[in-house]
């Protein structure tokens, strides 16, 4: 009788154990792995705070357009100060200047808890507080991202941009449903408190990161000059500006909706915060799945992968808008994350690989320019609600980022091209 010679499970199981090592390679790195777990408690404060704001306020006054005020008031700084916080972050120390921000980020929670504890908390404070997340982003944002080249070095770049949107998407995927139930059952103020001890943690696990490298100029020039030179950088990359203008559009036309979101949930699914946070957490495991893809397939086909992204999201919010029930709401959300998740860290990724050291941090700052116009479109969104609807401004949002998505695609032939 002949023996029948059955393939070997070795090479699969060997693959599949490259793979994972390959996924989660950055992580080995001591100091990107204390970065990462400081990211992961400012994140779930973070999260937290974007959900018990945007609850608090649209109870307090029941208003999509006072909803839409609280989240104007980002705006303001994140369209002025990102570009002195880019300039810093090529001129100071990375590391002291996120530590600065995060525990400035920890006192401000601490101070709202007090204020809803003592029950002096209107929603103009609540706009005040977006202001100064806002400056401490711009700050704090381009030296995080500026940094990490010089934890993990070039090679091991990508992996590492991505795996810290699957820690973020982690975190958009838990912390909001434990948000939710902590806003019902303990109390907003109680939720505040707990916001600024996880701010506090990421402050004290940030200290024990050791960048290596020369992050800093080393001639000492005038902050505006600064600037300037890194808008003339940039100008001379037309790829950085094919980034920075993609990044720019699909921000402001995707990323309302996660700002707008109770005027659903309130208004249209008839639910509670506890089913907010639901929502906001299945799309987080979207965004993190998203995002965990991006790291396993390292420098392939990035550009391409970049485009389909933002048409995911063109689909996500135009299903959003036709089918407004809440347990179909609670899939789409899964499109909604993985296509968030692809736009924002190959964006970034993309940026910080192509960029020289000395621009990264005026170059993120750029890009933080972003979240100061997404802001300025969901104020006008927050509106139209009020006239029209959510399902109608949603599903047009989504119509205008699918239209862009083709524009892309059939005229950034180098955009398509990158590996």
């Amino acid at each position: 009788m002949v023996a029948i010679r059955r393939p070997s499970s070795a090479p699969r199981s060997q693959a599949l154990s490259a793979g994972f090592q390959r996924t989660f390679e950055s992580l080995g790195n001591f100091n990107f792995a204390l970065l990462w777990v400081s990211m992961l408690f400012l994140m779930a404060g973070t999260q937290m705070q974007m959900l018990a704001q945007g609850y608090l306020a649209y109870e307090i006054t029941g208003s999509g357009t006072i909803l839409g005020y609280i989240n104007l008031g980002i705006a303001v700084p994140l369209l002025t100060v990102p570009l002195f916080g880019g300039a810093l972050a090529d001129k100071i120390d990375r590391k002291l200047l996120i530590q600065g921000a995060q525990l400035t980020a920890a006192l401000l929670a601490l101070v709202l808890g007090v204020m809803i504890d003592t029950e002096i908390i209107a929603w103009q404070h609540l706009m005040i507080s977006s202001m100064v997340q806002g400056a401490l982003f711009s700050f704090m944002m381009p030296a995080r991202q500026a940094i990490i080249p010089q934890l993990v070095g070039q090679n091991r770049l990508s992996n590492a941009m991505a795996l810290n949107a699957a820690g973020m998407s982690a975190m958009s995927m838990a912390a909001p449903a434990g948000a939710g139930f902590l806003y019902d059952w303990a109390g907003s103020w109680n939720l505040y408190y707990i916001i600024a001890a996880l701010s506090f943690i990421a402050v004290v696990l940030m200290g024990f990161v050791k960048p290596k490298g020369e992050p800093t100029q080393k001639k000492q020039t005038a902050m505006v000059r600064d600037i300037w030179d890194g808008i003339a950088y940039i100008s001379r990359q037309r790829i950085l500006v094919v980034l920075l203008i993609v990044g720019l559009v699909t921000t402001i036309l995707a990323m309302p909706f996660r700002f707008i979101l109770p005027v659903f949930v309130v208004d249209i699914y008839k639910q509670q915060a506890d089913s907010m946070g639901l929502l906001t957490a299945i799309m987080g495991f979207g965004a993190m799945a998203g995002a965990m893809y991006v790291a396993a397939i390292g420098r392939k086909n990035r550009g391409m992968l970049l485009i389909v992204s933002s048409m995911l999201s063109g689909i996500g919010l135009l299903l959003v808008a036709a089918i407004p029930i809440y347990s179909a709401a609670a899939v789409i959300m899964i499109i909604l994350g993985m296509g968030d998740a692809g736009r924002m860290s190959l964006n970034q990724a993309l940026l910080i690989e192509l960029s020289d050291n000395e621009y990264r941090g005026r170059v993120m700052s750029i890009f933080m320019l972003n979240f100061g116009f997404m802001p300025l479109g969901t104020y006008p969104a927050g509106v139209m609600i009020d006239y029209v609807g959510g399902q109608t401004v949603i599903g047009m949002m989504g119509l205008a980022l699918i239209a862009v998505t083709v524009v892309m695609f059939l005229t950034q032939r180098q955009l398509r091209g990158i590996a």
